[in-house]
This record gives C-alpha cells, sequence and structure tokens, in this order.
C-alpha cells in the first residue's frame, strides 16, 4: 500500500512533517512560490513522501506516438507492454517561442495540452522541459552560438526574449482541467547547462549569468504571469563532484526539483559506480535543502541488453538506502519509425526483446507506474 498525505498547507511556508520519521527526516522547505495552488504544494508533498519506499516510472511523449502508432487515443508504448501508463509524462515545448503549431518532435501543442490534462487525470505527475533556439543565431538549441548576454535585461536580444516567455507562459495558462482549474507542472529549463551542447551551456555564458537567466525565468513566470501551478526543477548532465554540480545551481529560493540526466553511465553495470555516485550526490544535496531528488532524464537508446532495466537501470537505483531515495526516473521518448526515424526508442514496445525484462522492472516493489498512484494532488 502507498502511503500519501492529505494536508493542509499554508501559503507563506510549506511544511511537511511525516508520521513515524525521525525529526532529522521532517523537512521545512520553502517552495518557489510561496503562493503556489493547494494541488501543487500537495504534489511536492506526496513525491516526498512516496520516495521513502517507491520511484515512479516516467516517459517523454508517451501519449503522443509509439514505435509503430501515432495519435491513438488512450495508447502508450508502455501500456501496451504492462498494462499501465507511466506515473509521470514528460513532455517537451520547444518552437512554442515562435509560436508554431507543433514542437520540435511535430507534436502538435493543443494536442499535447489534451494529452496532459488525460494524464492529469488519470492521476499522473506532469514535467515539461524546453529547448527554445538561439535567438542570436537562429539556429537550434544545439547551435553554441553564445547568447545568454544578450537576452539578458539589457541586453540586445531581451525584448525577443521577452516575447518567447510571453508564447511560453500563453501555453501554460492553457493548461487547465475541463473545469479551468490550472494543472500543476514540473518545469525543467535550461536544462545540461554544465555541458556545452546547449546555448545556455558551460563555457557559453558565465555561472553568474547563467543564474540571471534561471532568475529572470523564474520570477517572470511566477510574478509577472502569475503561474502558480509550478514547480521549478534544475537538472545538469553528469557530472564529476558536489562542486560541479552545483556550480550553476541558481539557489534554493529558485528550485524545488534537484535532479539530474543520466544517459552516459546507464550502458551497461560496468559503470554502475559512476551512476551510483551521481544518485548518491543528487539525493544528499536535496535532502539538506529540502527539495525533491530525481532522475530527471535518462536511458539506453533501442534497449540492445534484454536485461537492462533490472540489471542495470533498477539495480543503480537500488543500490542501497540513499540511491533508491529518488522520487522518479525519466526514460526519453519513443520516436515513430515511419514518421520519425527508426531505432530511437528508450521504452520497449510491445513484441521488443526487453519487453519480458521490462514487465519484471515494473513488477518490483520499489517502481510505480500510473496505476500504482495514490491521489498526487490532495
Amino acid at each position: 500500500m502507498v502511503r500519501y498525505l492529505t494536508v493542509l498547507l499554508p501559503a507563506a511556508l510549506l511544511t511537511s512533517a511525516f508520521s513515524g520519521c525521525s525529526p532529522e527526516d521532517t523537512i521545512t522547505p520553502r517552495l518557489v512560490d510561496p503562493e503556489a495552488t493547494a494541488e501543487t504544494r500537495a504534489l511536492f508533498v506526496n513525491l516526498n513522501e512516496i520516495r521513502r519506499d517507491h520511484v515512479l516510472f516516467g516517459h517523454q511523449d508517451a501519449l503522443a506516438y509509439g514505435v509503430h502508432w501515432m495519435r491513438e487515443p488512450g495508447r502508450s508504448d508502455v501500456k501496451d507492454v504492462t498494462g499501465s501508463h507511466p506515473a509521470l509524462y514528460g513532455w517537451e515545448v520547444g518552437h512554442i517561442e515562435h509560436g508554431a503549431g507543433e514542437n520540435l518532435d511535430a507534436v502538435n501543442f493543443d494536442d499535447m495540452q489534451q494529452w496532459i490534462r488525460e494524464g492529469y487525470e488519470g492521476g499522473g505527475v506532469i514535467t515539461i522541459s524546453w529547448h527554445p533556439d538561439n535567438p542570436v543565431s537562429g539556429g537550434s538549441a544545439w547551435d553554441t552560438t553564445p547568447a545568454v548576454p544578450d537576452i539578458l535585461p539589457g541586453g540586445s536580444e531581451h525584448e525577443k526574449f521577452v516575447t518567447w516567455m510571453e508564447r511560453l507562459s500563453d501555453f501554460f495558462h492553457g493548461l487547465q482541467t475541463e473545469g479551468g482549474d490550472p494543472i500543476p507542472v514540473i518545469f525543467r529549463p535550461w536544462h545540461e547547462m554544465n555541458h556545452t551542447w546547449f546555448w545556455w551551456g558551460r563555457e557559453l555564458c558565465t555561472p553568474e549569468e547563467f543564474h540571471e537567466l534561471w532568475r529572470f525565468t523564474v520570477e517572470y513566470l511566477r510574478d509577472e504571469k502569475g503561474h502558480r501551478h509550478l514547480l521549478y526543477a534544475y537538472s545538469p548532465d553528469r557530472f564529476e563532484s558536489s562542486e560541479h554540480y552545483l556550480e550553476r545551481y541558481p539557489g534554493d529560493e529558485y528550485v524545488d526539483i534537484m535532479g539530474y540526466d543520466d544517459y552516459h553511465s546507464l550502458h551497461s553495470a560496468d559503470t554502475r559506480d559512476e551512476f551510483v555516485r551521481q544518485l548518491e550526490t543528487v539525493v544528499t544535496l536535496a535532502e539538506e535543502r529540502g527539495k525533491i531528488p530525481a532522475l530527471t532524464e535518462s536511458g539506453f537508446n533501442a534497449i540492445p541488453d534484454d536485461t537492462w532495466w533490472t540489471d542495470v537501470y533498477l539495480a543503480g537505483i537500488d543500490y542501497n538506502e540513499t540511491t533508491r531515495r529518488i522520487a522518479w526516473a525519466q526514460v526519453w521518448r519513443n520516436a515513430n519509425h515511419e514518421t520519425d526515424r527508426e531505432n530511437h526508442f528508450f521504452a520497449p514496445y510491445a513484441g521488443h526483446t526487453s519487453a519480458e525484462n521490462f514487465i519484471e522492472f515494473r513488477n518490483h516493489p520499489l517502481i510505480l507506474f500510473e496505476d500504482d498512484l495514490p491521489d498526487m494532488y490532495n
């Protein structure tokens, strides 16, 4: 039985005190938004409670398409294999900055909003990333022309960036239930900033410039646009030390979730020590600050190892009492092999050689899928 809390939370200070926990386990975090909606505050509390015994499994673009299908209502590759959707749904809003109808993976934004409603109404957790194009060069997010100094207040492209943020805000305002209530979202901008493949990455802006970008993003959405349904996730890619992880950390008052992205350490058991070290570091740093730790993006493309789910992924997450205290682990998307590209998938589909092992992973008592979840928003 999954335990969860029904709580009344003061707007100014969120206090999460769990029955049966020792005093040192009680956290009193101040959320980024002291006026967050009750459902958003409850999501934070319930994630923190559940992670003491369980880890939510997440998948990118789960409801939009799979390896062999597109836009079929109620379907996901994960559900085809296990009988349940993932517990956490990842979505991407790159190209929203241009007012486009589709994101950078050709997912229609109106459809995405509906799928987010469906995921929320099914009890799942929603997380959103953003890979905006380079505002200076006009290239993609992977165009490493320096741009961060230009979009900060006073920069030559700041007004353009504000327009981009307005369009992002409009999308977030559209994330409502049929009754008009805002849907809680974990927003994960500017990720993998400790490496150099995105225009906001290391060597392309100073730590101080990145801090200013992050803080402007939060303050614009929270204070200027009044979004009260967002939790904010900080997620570097793989890192060498606590100092490396925290180099671009914008401050406790601007972060709710402390995660990290990892593909490199997950190809085999040979790099388990590296995987475990990073999980332990993220959990320790998050708990010291009253934040939620998570494995925010991960996976092994095309899953060539038939027992990867239990022998590598689960074995690392379940390695010890510290590693298993992450709130969720999300894998990347399953591209459609006809309309997008072949051999680009991070969850098994029906008939894949790792499907049986994925069911074993799904049935492990540590791992939760959507049909295992309590009411995350109560």
